[in-house]
């Protein structure tokens, strides 16, 4: 295993050599798609290992890689540091356990743009700027064109589902907080990579108890690991990259395409077709998260 991940260790340093030549637009839009491209590979993991199965083997997996790949030195540091880690690693572990399990309900496209609102509200909150106004607006349309409660009609979706990827949007959110925190504390990618081991430990048990025996069967772990790869490392070292060059707020803008991209996957890969209401409800969510990064004040 560790000659496995060494040798993906050493193909990500090529790839950041690679990807020092692409504009860092082309580096976002890739991450994103890579993601999405991951969580589409997830939900074909669900039958076998479940939800909770198959985000432990993506955290599991990403730390284990994230470990190799940096070779972080976790001592040396203050017991309210490691607090702020910990924490990190438990907001983490949380936003993707429910959004795997409202990925299990719910289409893919309609999840993310759910779970979107999360950055969203962290771009504007506190903002006293009467165009932020308007992009909560139409973020709020967007999700009430998605509620499954009978709220101006209401789509036939599981509000369970709903509620999960809600849920996960507000970790999201926390996790945006708490990566800042964790950044400024630990050098390099150290405090990704000790909240990856701290999720993967929190995830265990619920990874045991709907994975069980699936866990070790070598598909379902070739499988997690390229779900691993695809929604974790991949995209997380993309946007290191990118982010080097790029200024902030056009960052943001580029990550605002996720929900979009989220759809086009979904249809593609999963044929999770959506109706028209669904589809303007992306539209809207996707405009509020554009226009909340693009008129953003300056970094």
């Amino acid at each position: 295993m560790q000659g496995v991940l060494s040798h993906i260790a050493r193909g990500f340093a090529s790839t950041r050599e690679v990807a020092a030549s692409v504009p860092p637009t082309g580096l976002v839009v890739l991450g994103v798609g890579c993601f999405q491209l991951g969580a589409a590979l997830a939900k074909g993991l669900f039958e076998d290992a479940g939800p909770g199965g198959t985000v432990f083997l993506r955290v599991a997996f990403a730390a284990l890689i994230l470990l190799v790949m940096w070779r972080p030195n976790f001592r040396g540091y203050s017991l309210r540091e490691y607090g702020v880690a910990a924490i990190f690693g438990l907001a983490l572990a949380a936003m993707n356990f429910a959004f795997y399990s409202s990925l299990e309900r719910i289409p893919l496209g309609v999840a993310v743009t759910l779970e979107f609102t999360g950055p969203l509200a962290v771009a504007v909150v506190g903002s006293r700027k009467l165009l932020d106004l308007v992009w909560v607006i139409l973020a709020a349309g967007g999700i009430l064109l998605l509620a499954p409660l009978g709220v101006l009609g209401g789509l036939d979706l599981d509000p369970v589902g709903v509620a999960l990827a809600l849920l996960a949007g507000c970790f999201w959110a926390s996790y945006i907080i708490l990566s800042a925190k964790t950044g400024g504390i630990f050098p390099g990618g150290t405090g990704l990579a000790l909240a990856m081991c701290i999720g993967a430990v929190a995830l265990l048990p619920v990874g045991i108890s709907q994975g069980g025996m699936s866990l070790l069967d070598p598909k379902v772990l070739l499988v997690g690991a390229g779900v691993a790869l695809l929604s974790s490392a991949i995209p997380y070292s993309l946007e290191m990259e990118a982010l080097r060059k790029l200024p902030t707020r056009v960052f943001g803008v580029l990550m605002s395409l996720e929900p979009a991209v989220a759809a086009l996957v979904g249809f593609i890969i999963l044929s999770e077709a959506l109706e028209m209401r669904a589809i303007l409800a992306i539209f809207l969510v996707t405009a509020a998260a554009v226009g909340a990064s693009r008129f953003a004040s300056k970094n």
